[in-house]
Formats: structure tokens, sequence, C-alpha cells
């Protein structure tokens, strides 16, 4: 039977380009997620193999719509992979999904994940449709705590020792950003 779901449309913004995921993307994304300043608020701890991109990107490759939109940030100019920003969970009845991003260390601090995040936000609204967008964030990752709330997002609730790293317990605070909220802040 073929596959009827729509293919993962490319977004793009002044500096940035929204795009699947490639194969060829693996040494970027082994950079990216073998970083401890990158992992030190994720999930998961930093890599330690290639064949852990490897991996990770032949899981991801196929997702895509409607239940996530799983892209690869790029840089405009020459499309290579610098980050990743993702709407996923999402609950079609609720109108709502779940937001991730991240971004190699060399390309923090350049305003390149609020232009990401603002991509992803007018598609989930615009687009989509949604309703709500929601983040999980370590309380102790100020920058994604700053970025969110300039964009709009309240604080909503801790959810104490959610995740466990490296034989670390942290917490986790939620994010919730409504569409009037967004429409609102535009």
């Amino acid at each position: 039977m073929p596959d009827l779901s729509p293919p993962l449309p490319v977004l793009e913004s002044e500096r940035l380009r929204l795009r699947p995921m490639r194969a060829g993307d693996v040494d970027d994304v082994f950079a990216l997620y073998s970083s401890p300043e990158v992992t030190r608020f994720w999930s998961f701890a930093a890599w330690t193999e290639r064949a852990q991109a490897e991996a990770w990107l032949a899981e991801r490759i196929p997702w895509g719509p409607p239940s996530v939109y799983g892209w690869a940030v790029a840089d405009r100019r020459d499309d290579r992979f610098i980050g990743t920003a993702s709407l996923f969970a999402l609950a079609g009845p609720m109108h709502r999904a779940e937001l991730g991003y991240s971004l190699l260390p060399s390309r923090q601090g350049q305003g390149l994940a609020s232009e990401a995040v603002r991509l992803a936000l007018a598609h989930a609204f615009d687009v989509l449709g949604l309703e709500r967008i929601e983040a999980d964030v370590d309380p102790r990752n100020l920058a994604s705590c700053r970025l969110l709330e300039k964009l709009g997002f309240q604080r909503e609730g801790v959810l104490r020792n959610r995740w466990r790293v490296g034989g670390e317990f942290s917490d986790s605070v939620i994010f919730g950003l409504l569409r009037h909220e967004y429409v609102g802040a535009a």
C-alpha cells in the first residue's frame, strides 16, 4: 500500500532552511549529539560512537507527517546541517504538539535557534492549525528558557526528577504556548 502521508515541508527564513534529514548529515549529527555542551540538558548522554548517529538517522529519516515533523536545521547558504527542530507527539484531536530543538555549539548565541523555532511555530499554528505547543526544558538550561519566554511561552509547571542522565536526576519545566498568545506576540 502506498504511503499517503504528506512529505515533510521545507521551511525557509533569511538564514535557515528547515529540511528533511539525510544520511549525508551523519557526521554533523554526530558532532551535535557527541557534544557534552549540547547534551548536558538532554535526556541522553553525549554519544561516543559515530554508529549512534547512523542509527539515530536511520530511525528518524522515515518519520514524517502527520505524527512527526522532524527537520534538519541547515544553513541556507550551503544547506549544511547545523541542528534540529521538531514538532512531535502531535495529538490530532487535541490540536497540540511538543517542540524540540538543538544547535551545534559553534552556531549557538546567534539567534538561529529562535529563527528555527519561529519557522516551526508558524507552521504549527498557521498551516497545521494547532492550538497548543509544549516544550520540556531542564530548568538549568537558562538559554532555552529565555528563548521560549521571548517567543511567548508560559512556564506552566515543574516535573521533579523527570530525567536521569549520567546518574543524575533532573527536573523538567513545562512551557506552553497557545495559538492566541503566539498571534498576539507576533
